[in-house]
């Protein structure tokens, strides 16, 4: 395929809101291929291995992390993809080393044979999460003899429960890495007193793993250059906000308003915007597929919705992927129709929630 035709920087704005990002197009194999190398350059012969979902919580962890253990290897892992997460940290964990998961909560699906070999060859296991887990799950991961540790799902992020730990075995953190903590807290639980929350959370999204972590690792006061990058992006993203408030159809599911909408965006910046015009739940389902949702005081379920539809999450923050998706034409129809399918298969679920 010409790369032109996917290519970010040839699409106007309003085209890239109804498309994903050019990486969507790479062939599965190379992308697999790529993380495997990813993974063996990050974890071999490192005496303590660390994999974190890769958004500003658990990247804020690998700064705990490498302030702890002179010789950290860290990777990320996607929350979706569990299974080979664990696959090839069975393959490139050295025996004997430490491994850490942070931030990642596995469902009741996600295979763990791999798991089960990373634990094997480990001289020690924890997983430190603040997610909603499965009680049935949290048995089993437990039986295997590690370390589990889930904190308040609406009171603490996985970096705090990080941080809680590593201070309770004696290692002493000074204030820029407390505050680097908090205010990661700050966005990550939707509390939003600290405007440069906004803005680690934004770094996390358009720079690499590698580049957030080194652009934090000193404390949340961002360099000049960093500041003038995001005033760039941020123009975007307010623009792609906007085109999916634009998009958004409110509905009564049950006595709750759920307003659903399409988009590549911002997804908490979307349902803030749709919160203020009365939705107690927002969906936002994303041209790759996936689909964000969102809650308020009004409603704090979007996790037993998102496990419905194999997802998970948060009381009022969690994801899935409807699963429609079988061939291109699939996708073809799902971005020529604003994610129409998806929005209805969300829609269901809520009915079937709250018909309950």
């Amino acid at each position: 395929m010409e790369e032109s035709l996917y290519a970010d920087d040839e699409l106007t704005v309003e085209e890239r809101s109804l498309l994903p990002s050019g990486g969507f197009f790479v062939p599965e194999e190379h992308r697999e291929r790529r993380r495997e190398e990813e993974f063996e350059e990050d974890i071999v012969e490192k005496s303590t291995v660390m994999l974190v979902d890769g958004d500003a919580d658990g990247l804020a962890s690998v700064v705990l992390g490498r302030e702890v253990f002179d010789d950290l290897g860290w990777t990320t892992g996607s929350p979706n993809h569990l299974g080979d997460a664990f696959e090839r940290l069975a393959e490139h964990t050295d025996e004997g080393a430490t491994v850490y998961v942070v931030d990642l909560c596995p469902d009741a699906d996600v295979p763990l044979e791999g798991f089960e070999t990373v634990v094997e060859r480990a001289s020690a296991v924890h997983w430190y999460d603040h997610h909603k887990w499965d009680d049935d799950v949290r048995e089993t991961v437990e039986a295997m003899g590690v370390d589990v540790v889930v904190g308040e799902s609406d009171e603490v992020c996985s970096a705090d429960v990080t941080l809680e730990q590593f201070e309770s075995h004696g290692h002493v953190f000074d204030d820029a890495v407390r505050e680097l903590v908090a205010v990661t807290r700050d966005h990550d639980l939707w509390i939003r007193d600290d405007p440069r929350s906004d803005d680690l959370a934004d770094l996390s999204v358009y720079l690499s793993a590698d580049e957030y972590v080194e652009a934090v690792e000193d404390g949340v006061e961002l360099d000049d250059e960093y500041a003038e990058f995001l005033a760039e992006k941020r123009e975007e993203k307010n623009r792609l906000v906007e085109l999916a408030v634009e998009r958004a159809t409110f509905e009564d599911v049950g006595g709750v308003t759920v307003a659903h909408t399409y988009g590549r965006c911002s997804q908490n910046e979307v349902a803030e915007a749709l919160r203020e015009e009365g939705a107690d739940a927002s969906v936002v389902v994303k041209p790759e597929g996936g689909t964000s949702l969102r809650g308020t005081d009004g409603f704090e379920r979007c996790h037993e919705v998102a496990r419905l539809l194999d997802g998970g999450g948060h009381p009022k923050a969690a994801g899935c992927k409807p699963d429609i998706f079988g061939t291109v034409l699939d996708y073809a129809r799902h971005w020529t129709t604003d994610g129409e399918e998806a929005r209805g298969v969300v829609l269901d679920a809520f009915e079937e929630l709250l018909d309950s």
